[in-house]
């Protein structure tokens, strides 16, 4: 893809091209981070741009919340929530909520946490969290790219 970063002003309000959604985004702190976490995860780790999902909803007690973007595997069950912070906001416990919150609505194998600082992947298997040292490839989730 070749569509990354790419950026421009209308009235004033910077727009980040998205290339995943295949449209321009309002480039908020947020936003900026986002980008370069679905960059990370498509261009160098290899995930098929088409197994991700940006701004994902979910129900969550009842409440209709959306997900930073939910990578799924080949058989459509949701693999990874990734949830962002701009640069400015630190990764705490209560970003680990918000992810486990929408992990009881979706049940992936992965949550990432990142605010383009600080990256925080967590396997999950039975409900119990394992902190990784690495963020998985697509290769290590079982992920066949379309040839």
């Amino acid at each position: 893809m070749t569509e990354w970063f790419k950026m421009k002003e209308e009235e004033g309000r910077t727009y980040v091209f998205d290339p995943l959604r295949k449209r321009y985004v309002k480039l908020t702190p947020e936003e900026e981070v986002r980008q370069k976490a679905l960059f990370l995860l498509v261009e160098h780790l290899g995930f098929p741009s088409g197994l991700v999902a940006v701004e994902y909803s979910v129900k969550v007690n009842g409440l209709d919340k959306r997900c930073d973007a939910v990578v799924f595997g080949n058989d459509g069950s949701p693999l990874m929530i990734l949830e962002c912070k701009a640069a400015s906001v630190k990764i705490t416990q209560d970003t680990l909520d918000q992810a486990v919150r929408y992990y009881s609505a979706l049940q992936p194998r992965y949550l990432m946490l990142y605010n383009g600082i600080d990256c925080y992947c967590f396997q999950v298997h039975d409900g119990t969290l394992t902190p990784m040292d690495h963020l998985p490839s697509n290769a290590e989730c079982g992920i066949r790219n379309a040839e």
